[in-house]
């Protein structure tokens, strides 16, 4: 990996993500202040570079191909606070200032819904 090996990697301070064999890394969306899981996401290349760039979150619409900022359309922005990359540097925390709701429904996390007896369930 960039001539820089394992320990290196987990352990050291050179910042070099894995993205997997389609160029994705997975994202992880969480309010900085109240620590509830928003959304997740995919990120690539030009997602990541964007978002460290600008200071918003960026990734990379799947169904769509193609790049997006959180919050285009609605204005509701995640402004990051944080960045956090796991050991092996192939997901990532942004621990971020939302401006209003995650989800495209409307709901302020995407995980608005909890598993009850084999049925989705709004969660409180």
């Amino acid at each position: 990996m960039n001539g820089i090996d394992n320990q290196q990697v987990e352990q050291g301070s050179a910042f070099v993500p894995k993205f997997d064999a389609q160029g994705l890394l997975c994202a992880v969306a969480i309010d900085a202040t109240s620590l509830e899981v928003l959304m997740v996401a995919w990120m690539d290349a030009a997602a990541l570079d964007r978002t460290i760039e600008t200071g918003l979150a960026h990734f990379h619409s799947r169904s769509r191909g193609k790049l997006w900022m959180k919050g285009e359309t609605s204005g509701h922005v995640l402004r990051i606070k944080e960045m956090r990359v796991d050991c092996d540097q192939d997901a990532l925390v942004l621990l971020v200032d939302p401006a209003g709701p995650a989800c495209h429904t409307g709901a302020r996390s995407c995980f608005y819904r909890r598993l009850e007896g084999g049925a989705l369930v709004r969660a409180s």
